[in-house]
């Protein structure tokens, strides 16, 4: 069948074949189907979406465009995490060495920050030295020496989905669950863990703005994990302000460090704690959640979490000494406190304004391949429900200049809702899926 019938058919609202969707995306891959024809496809499952199947075989399909590095071939089991993104989000930081410290392998491919969101990448490069394009012997070495690898995406893995994501981003398609399963869980299938936790963002500061969203994006990334024989769970987890205190890079990494010495914030630690938990119940390391939490706890007063660290940055080229020493990480030059204009609780804090304003220090992107600027960013000393009063510090501005630093502050300012009356701030976890089962 020509590939315009094929459009026609997704176009009318039927179902695609396996074979069918397979021919498409390796024919868009190859560049034997032209960007228009492939666009139209893309609009086609815009509007008609795709059923359970049709996701996992275009999961599947991107998968195979490529290199695949299947490590529970050789491992296992062996896991991977993956956030959705949000503004503050160093959970993968703390996560991965937390995990690998309780004795649970963890392969990680991890990608750079675009927009407000920031990547673990772009937090881990603040690091001198350090290095996360691997090659395949690399990434194995290092894997099997210290069971964590902290690696960039390699330009050899789904390469069908860097074609189709640059499309989506210019034909308006980007807004469609079954396209962004299937480019985060072709990726994650890729790598191939025997265990994929999935931590979907929710909230002003997340890609999914409402809870339905989230669910339905969680809910299709497990089916897919599922039918292609991964053990796969996820957390839906709050975006509505910034996580923790930092937002930035250095200042991301160094609060992550805190986390792993047993100092971080109290909801970032929590969430940090919770995931590295479902991760060691998931792999059967922890017969239940008392004893998965008191594994982590060792992993953190042992000191043995924060040297996991530490090994596998000098071991992927950074100089370990600033997982150790902190302080040694990039600082911003300028820094500045932004008083509250009023008294109050605090009723709201518009994560994405937040966001938006560090990459205007240069802590983020506007568009691919913009230079980062490690030391820039934020710290937040209040959160919603604070009670504050008029001139207390809201938060800190770490800039390279005074100018930038006054040119976002009545942005931030606009950021921060107010009430009267005492203010509860929402639940930290809105709840879980593993399995195609529920749990709200």
């Amino acid at each position: 069948m020509q590939t315009v019938e094929l459009i026609k058919r997704k176009r009318d609202g039927h179902a695609l074949s396996a074979e069918e969707i397979e021919r498409l995306v390796r024919g868009f891959t190859q560049g034997e189907i032209p960007d228009y024809q492939f666009s139209a496809l893309l609009m086609a499952i815009l509007w008609r979406g795709m059923n359970a199947q049709e996701t996992a075989d275009l999961t599947l399909a991107m998968a195979r465009s490529g290199e695949q590095l299947e490590v529970r071939r050789t491992i296992s089991p062996v896991v991977d995490k993956h956030s959705t993104g949000g503004v503050g989000d160093k959970v993968t930081l703390a996560v991965a060495p937390l995990v690998a410290a309780c004795g649970l392998p963890v392969a990680k491919m991890t990608g750079r920050g675009l927009g407000h969101t920031g990547g673990t990448v772009d937090k881990l490069e603040s690091i001198s030295g350090f290095r996360a394009a691997l090659s395949r012997e690399e990434f194995w070495s290092i894997l099997r020496a210290h069971q964590l690898v902290l690696a960039g995406q390699s330009n050899d893995l789904v390469p069908a989905d860097g074609k189709i994501y640059a499309l989506r981003d210019v034909t308006g398609t980007v807004d469609s669950i079954p396209l962004i399963a299937s480019s985060i869980m072709s990726k994650k299938l890729a790598i191939g863990a025997s265990h994929l936790l999935l931590d979907v963002k929710v909230g002003s500061g997340a890609f999914m703005k409402t809870i339905p969203d989230a669910e339905a994006l969680a809910q299709t990334m497990v089916e897919i994990g599922t039918r292609a024989g991964v053990q796969t769970a996820a957390v839906i987890s709050a975006m509505d302000q910034p996580l923790g205190q930092a937002v930035g890079n250095a200042l991301e990494l160094r609060e992550a460090i805190h986390i792993l010495q047993g100092k971080g914030p109290a909801d970032v630690t929590a969430l940090c704690h919770h995931e590295v938990a479902s991760l060691l119940e998931m792999t059967g390391l922890a017969a239940n959640r008392e004893e998965a939490e008191a594994s982590v706890r060792q992993a953190i007063s042992t000191g043995a979490a924060l040297d996991k660290l530490a090994a596998v940055i000098e071991a992927q080229g950074g100089d370990a000494r600033q997982a150790q020493e902190p302080a040694l990480l990039p600082a911003a030059p300028i820094r500045i406190p932004l008083p509250a204009s009023r008294a109050g609780y605090i009723a709201g804090i518009d994560a994405e304004r937040v966001g938006l304003a560090a990459m205007k220090l240069g802590a983020g992107r506007f568009k691919k391949g913009d230079p980062i600027d490690h030391a820039t960013g934020l710290l937040l000393f209040a959160r919603i429900g604070d009670q504050v009063e008029a001139g207390q510090p809201l938060l800190e501005i770490h800039a390279r200049t005074e100018a930038q630093a006054q040119a976002i502050q009545a942005e931030l300012l606009s950021a921060y809702g107010w009430s009267d009356e005492p203010v509860s701030p929402g639940p930290l976890i809105y709840g879980e899926i593993s399995s195609g089962a529920g749990a709200f």
